[in-house]
């Protein structure tokens, strides 16, 4: 079975989105591609790390904002929609098929399902990893659109914000900044659902891997280990914010 397969990625959609981002100047210009291959530009300018997402809150929110807006404009052939939920849904059923029991995990899925809140469908990033955005020195980019796609911007909110470690105080600005003040409660909560969902995406993607993908010299033990601990954070929030629990 594939890793690509496995992770719901899809190179031909990969190459379209990616070539939609350049063309918005968000990304930077796709080369070369063959098959499983992707080449573009090399940009001068540092990856970043976890410890610089809150320092430059403003500067990532605008460029996100600038993918919602823009992406669809420039975007051509077929491209499907990243729903986490379904992901999530078919990753517990892969794990299933290792005799694991994440029946509690399949119920929490369903009920942070039913608390998202209808936004207009946009084109998203979809994995916003500290090390997918690049600082040039004047400007921000964004590479490896493997899971770009159609969605709502609520994800690719709620990765920064899982990814970034962000607490409750930088998650109010964030949602301040990108609503422009129009966040009702209703929104917020939603996002503290989809929250929790982006970090068990990341904790499962972590045991999918190690028993499909299996690089060297990654430890995916570790990331799990890591995105259970700020599952369970998320949801600890979400319980004692809301008074019940999930």
């Amino acid at each position: 079975m594939s890793s690509a397969l496995d992770h719901h990625v899809n190179r031909k959609q990969e190459r379209a989105v990616s070539y939609a981002a350049a063309q918005a100047q968000i990304s930077p210009k796709v080369t070369y591609f063959e098959d499983d291959l992707l080449v573009i530009d090399f940009i001068h300018g540092q990856t970043m790390t976890e410890a610089d997402m809150k320092p430059n809150l403003r500067r990532i929110i605008d460029v996100i904002r600038n993918v919602h807006d823009t992406m669809a404009l420039h975007l051509r052939g077929s491209v499907n929609i990243f729903w986490v939920f379904h992901v999530l849904r078919d990753y517990v059923g892969l794990l299933k098929d290792q005799s694991q029991d994440l029946s509690e995990i399949e119920k929490l899925i369903s009920t942070l399902e039913k608390l998202q809140e209808p936004l207009p469908i946009i084109v998203g990033h979809h994995d916003l990893l500290p090390a997918n955005i690049i600082d040039d020195g004047k400007r921000l980019w964004l590479i490896d659109w493997e899971y770009g796609g159609f969605g709502t911007a609520m994800f690719d909110l709620a990765n920064i914000s899982a990814n970034g470690n962000f607490d409750a105080d930088d998650d109010s600005h964030m949602l301040e900044h990108y609503f422009q003040g129009k966040n009702s409660e209703p929104l917020v909560k939603s996002f503290d659902a989809m929250k929790i969902a982006s970090s068990l995406r990341e904790m499962l993607w972590a045991k999918i891997s190690a028993h499909y993908l299996a690089l060297p010299d990654i430890d995916y033990a570790a990331h799990e280990a890591e995105y259970k601990k700020r599952s369970n954070a998320a949801i600890a929030q979400f319980e004692i914010r809301y008074g019940y629990t999930l």
